[in-house]
Order: structure tokens, then sequence, then C-alpha cells
């Protein structure tokens, strides 16, 4: 029998309601009070959303200033002799460099070298690689080193702009051989 792609795309859309049913089933057989544990779920998800928000808020506020403050630019002044070693644009330079404090920033500014230079270009292509194989590398500090309570970091820093540094350079290198 060969499964078309309609019946593969209607057997999809019941794979996760069935899964929920199941959990029902079982955790009635198991006698779970299945609203009670949601609701203490909840709330012991909000009580880590409220300890986390200060460490989101200080990231956010660290991008901002590090992008309107200029500290950026002389950053990439300071690399460019790197960047003109690799032959990279330093619009993608700034995009790892920020990429690194913020997702969402990098995602906006990846977007806006879509609209000037176009995703299928050489610049689109590097942005595009270098967001998928780089990280957020001080909001992941941030984030889930704050919620267990981790003060310090040791060499978490080091090591993960350690690997956006080599993910960069992998991108420059990948995307020239693959499409030029």
């Amino acid at each position: 029998m060969i499964m078309t792609v309609e019946m593969m795309n209607s057997g999809a859309s019941w794979v996760l309601p069935i899964l929920i049913f199941l959990v029902f089933v079982y955790a009635n057989i198991k006698k779970v009070n299945i609203f009670e544990n949601f609701v203490e779920g909840a709330k012991d998800g909000l009580l880590m959303a409220a300890r986390l928000l200060p460490y989101l808020i200080g990231i956010y506020v660290a991008v901002g200033i590090f992008r309107e403050s200029g500290a950026i630019d002389i950053l990439v002044n300071l690399l460019s002799p790197i960047l003109s070693l690799v032959k990279a644009p330093a619009e993608v330079l700034f995009l790892s460099i920020v990429r690194s404090l913020s997702g969402p920033a990098a995602l906006g500014m990846m977007l806006e070298i879509f609209d000037t230079h176009g995703p299928d270009s050489f610049i689109g292509r590097l942005a595009s690689t270098l967001i998928g194989s780089t990280d957020t590398t001080f909001y992941i500090i941030a984030v889930y080193f704050g919620s267990v309570g981790v003060r310090k970091t040791r060499y978490s820093i080091p090591v993960g702009l350690f690997a956006d540094f080599v993910s960069f350079l992998a991108s420059v290198y990948i995307v020239r051989k693959m499409f030029k």
C-alpha cells in the first residue's frame, strides 16, 4: 500500500490529540490527579519566569546599550583585519556579535540584510548560515545559569564565545565554498 501525501498529512494532524489522549488514559490508570498536577506545574513555571525576569531585562538592556553606544562599530573596526583575511563583510561580523547577545535582535538584523542585499545574495546566505550555526551565548548564560542560581560561570563565557567565533569562520568558509 502506497501512502500519499494527503494520507500522511491527515495522519500527522491526529498524532498530537492521540498522544494527549494516551497521557490522560495512562494518568487515569495510575490514579494521578491531572488537573492538580497541571496547576502545580503552571505555578512552578510562573515562579521560574519571575526569577528569570531580572536576568532577561539585564541582557536586553546590555544589548541596547551595546548597540546604541557605538561599541559594536568600534569592535568591528578593531576586528577588520580578521575580516579582510577571511573576506567577510562587516555587516555579518556585526550580526555575529549581536547574535551572541540576543536572538531576536540578530533575526531583525538578518532581515535588514535580506532587505538590503536579498536572501539569495552571498551576504544573505552567509547571514542565514551564521544565524543557524551560532548561539545566543550571553542569553543562555543569563537564563540557564540564572534559573539554577549559578553565579560563577567559570569557562562558560570564553568557551561559548570561542564556539561562536569558530562558527563564524566556518560559516564564511562553507558559504564561500558552496555559493561562490
